[in-house]
């Protein structure tokens, strides 16, 4: 495991999917079977690139999640089709997009236990960092029982360096002594080393596309494979 000097870390920032809980295996899911539905309209390699367009396409109008997810279904379906998709096959969308907005939001393996000790220790104040639909959110984040382990939760439309200097600035500390934990480099590692933040990154499965960019080594970020990893780090 790689030294990260934790010295006058005051504010430990925590991800959500992905990094807590798992989500984007349900989107994948949520994908392949949608691709399938829509096969008499193209290979499914076809419908699966045009809709991942249509989904980045919608980013800056519908923003991230479970409903913005639904829409760009429907709406690529249809031109997709040419307008052929029937009610039933929208209402079948529907249904798909629905299991992704209501996903059990279960913390992943080790993840209350460390969350637990690093509370008890009262070193670090904590909180959840995430962007998203806010309703959407807040509903995932009540669904994992984890809250208690919080002193706040911050959602946000998405992670730039202005977003984590009002993180910084709402919890009255400098930039240095935060520390990002997540698992998407370009949205929780990045912008924080930008700042001259810390981070640490715990990669889960599979990336989603729109999350993936070139990493690059930092003096101010470790890699971890288990978040209960983070308990050798930080305490």
């Amino acid at each position: 495991m790689n030294k990260l000097d934790i010295k006058g870390i005051e504010l430990l920032a925590f991800d959500a999917d992905d990094t807590l809980w798992d989500t984007q295996s349900y989107f994948d899911s949520a994908v392949d079977r949608y691709c399938k539905m829509l096969s008499p309209y193209g290979s499914y390699e076809h419908i699966y690139n045009i809709f991942y367009r249509k989904e980045i396409a919608n980013l800056p109008s519908l923003g991230y999640g479970g409903k913005a997810f639904l829409i760009s279904l429907i709406e690529n379906a249809i031109e997709v089709s040419g307008g052929k998709v029937s009610n039933a096959d929208i209402e079948q969308f529907i249904a798909i997009g629905r299991e992704v907005l209501e996903i059990p939001a279960t913390p992943l393996e080790g993840v209350e236990r460390t969350l637990s000790l690093l509370k008890e220790s009262g070193k670090y104040r904590m909180v959840l960092f995430t962007k998203g639909d806010s309703l959407e959110q807040e509903s995932k984040c009540e669904r994992s029982g984890l809250m208690p382990y919080f002193n706040d939760i911050e959602i946000v439309s998405t992670k730039t360096v202005k977003e984590y200097r009002n993180l910084c600035r709402h919890n009255g500390v400098e930039s240095c002594n935060m520390l990002m934990i997540g698992n998407s480099f370009k949205s929780d590692i990045a912008p924080v080393l930008d700042i001259g933040g810390k981070g640490i990154l715990i990669p889960y499965g599979r990336l989603w596309e729109h999350e993936v960019c070139e990493k690059y080594e930092h003096h101010n970020y470790i890699t971890l494979n288990k978040f209960e990893e983070l308990l050798q780090v930080l305490l």
